[in-house]
């Protein structure tokens, strides 16, 4: 599946939270920055806008309703970061750590999570059209009442992954693993599966394989 990456100037000024995000307007765009640390700090309708944000630590800091628009993450702690409410278009998250991040209730449009760890994230009653998912950790993530619409997930371990109320109607899950996942088999149909997560599912619902 192809998906539209961010468009990142190749010049850009460099910056640092900490200088532009006490503004009542708090926006940074056309900007490069490394090595900062901006947790545990409340930051709500954020504009972050064509930049590149690399070895960045954001843990349990409060970012609702962030408006990101053509942003590269590359080795960033964002864990149990809020990021609820939020408009996430044209996106990378490279080698990220985002352990318990709040999504819920967003728009991710052309995202892309990469070699990242997402394990119980929650993007409960989110809408997710266009995102890769390559090489990542989703132990028990939450995708309740989700809307997904082209989706793609490689290569992902999903162990106690939560699908209630979310159709995977088109969703290739035959890459990646679990041992247990939460689903209800209406939502189960037009999900494409390997033979042995054929038998894993059958399992799950209780039916006895003989052979």
């Amino acid at each position: 599946m192809k998906i539209d990456f961010p468009k990142i100037p190749a010049d850009l000024t460099t910056k640092n939270f900490h200088d532009i995000f006490h503004e009542e307007d708090p926006e940074l765009e056309y900007c490069e920055i490394q090595h900062s640390n901006f947790e545990n700090e409340v930051v709500h309708r954020a504009r972050l806008t064509q930049m590149t944000i690399k070895n960045c630590r954001f843990n349990n800091t409060d970012f609702e309703n962030i408006d990101l628009t053509d942003v590269l993450f590359e080795k960033c702690d964002l864990s149990n970061a809020n990021l609820s409410k939020s408009s996430i278009h044209r996106v990378r998250f490279v080698d990220c750590k985002l352990l318990g991040v709040n999504f819920t209730e967003s728009s991710l449009g052309n995202v892309q999570f990469e070699d990242s760890v997402l394990n119980l994230s929650m993007f409960g009653n989110s809408k997710l059209d266009k995102v890769i998912i390559n090489n990542c950790l989703l132990k028990n993530t939450d995708f309740y009442d989700c809307k997904l619409k082209s989706i793609e997930l490689k290569n992902c371990h999903l162990d106690g992954a939560n699908f209630e109320e979310t159709s995977l109607k088109g969703i290739d899950l035959s890459t990646s693993t679990f041992d247990d996942l939460n689903v209800s088999l209406s939502n189960l149909r037009g999900c494409k599966v390997s033979s042995n997560q054929a038998i894993q599912f059958a399992s799950l619902l209780g039916l006895i394989i003989k052979d």
